[in-house]
């Protein structure tokens, strides 16, 4: 039983939408927390509407009265009261004796650049969720604004900030290397127990397409509802991010985007393909 907390995304390709597809692809029974909505397509989002963070707080404490979750997924957080109530349930969740494993994908920056939280929410998801997290998921400017730092350069310095982030109070941290330019796509995953200095380097080939929008969701949910399953983070993650090496190599067999009526070129960015493990695409529709 897997849960997420996080926004909504009208094209289905990120947000609960990715959350839910990947639980179901990959075994899991999904429930989802709402914590806001967006005006969402393939090319960006126009506008966020944040869901009443005492709203977003019925919605854990009703489900939590009645069904267990073995593992929870937390996204957008959309603002600080979302953020602050988000960590209370959990608390309380902790002090009734459950402790479901936590995931924190802290959504904060966005592919351009943009900063998709206000630094009040910066900093209670950095003070307050993360130390309640057993696993963060951060790419490489988002790992640098939780630490105050500049976004890493390289491998080594990606490392770094994994062990950095380990001591803000979560378990384990996967500093995610999409944005280097490199070959390889590297991802650093730093834990108690972990290779010799605390950090292993997970490896997959970089996939060749444009069609990657939801990502990081895909692969924070995949980690979240696999993790019940893996002895461990390391084999959790590392079976989650064999999951999105395919979901991104069979991401250019959908095509959704592109097909409304702005005029010019596509400037959008598709969805990873959830249902590559049980409903395969191999090539485009002709028509």
């Amino acid at each position: 039983m897997a849960l997420t907390i996080a926004g909504s995304d009208p094209s289905g390709g990120a947000g609960i939408q990715a959350d839910l597809k990947t639980f179901a692809a990959l075994g899991g029974y999904g429930c989802a927390v709402l914590t806001g909505l967006t005006a969402q397509s393939t090319t960006g989002v126009t506008r966020v509407h944040p869901v009443p963070a005492d709203m977003v707080r019925a919605q854990l404490d009703t489900l939590f009265a009645d069904v267990a979750v073995d593992a929870i997924k937390i996204g957008m957080t959309t603002d600080a009261a979302v953020a602050r109530a988000v960590a209370a349930a959990l608390r309380d969740l902790r002090a009734a004796g459950r402790a479901p494993f936590v995931v924190l994908d802290p959504v904060m920056v966005a592919t351009s650049g943009d900063r998709l939280l206000a630094p009040d929410a910066e900093a209670v998801l950095r003070d307050e969720l993360l130390p309640l997290a057993d696993l963060v998921t951060p790419n490489l400017p988002e790992a640098a604004v939780l630490l105050g730092a500049d976004p890493a350069r390289d491998g080594g310095e990606a490392a770094d900030q994994a062990r950095a982030l380990r001591a803000l109070g979560t378990g384990f941290a996967l500093v995610k290397g999409g944005h280097l330019d490199s070959a390889e796509s590297v991802d650093h995953l730093a834990g108690p127990g972990l290779g010799p200095d605390g950090v292993v380097a997970l490896v997959a080939p970089r996939i060749p397409t444009r069609n990657t929008h939801g990502t990081g969701c895909t692969l924070s949910s995949a980690c979240a509802v696999l993790r019940p399953a893996h002895d461990g983070w390391e084999p959790a993650v590392r079976a989650a991010k064999e999951y999105l090496t395919g979901a991104l190599r069979a991401a250019d067999a959908l095509v959704v985007g592109g097909t409304g009526t702005a005029p010019g070129p596509w400037q959008g960015h598709g969805p990873v393909n959830h249902a590559h493990t049980t409903h395969p695409l191999t090539d485009r529709p002709t028509s």
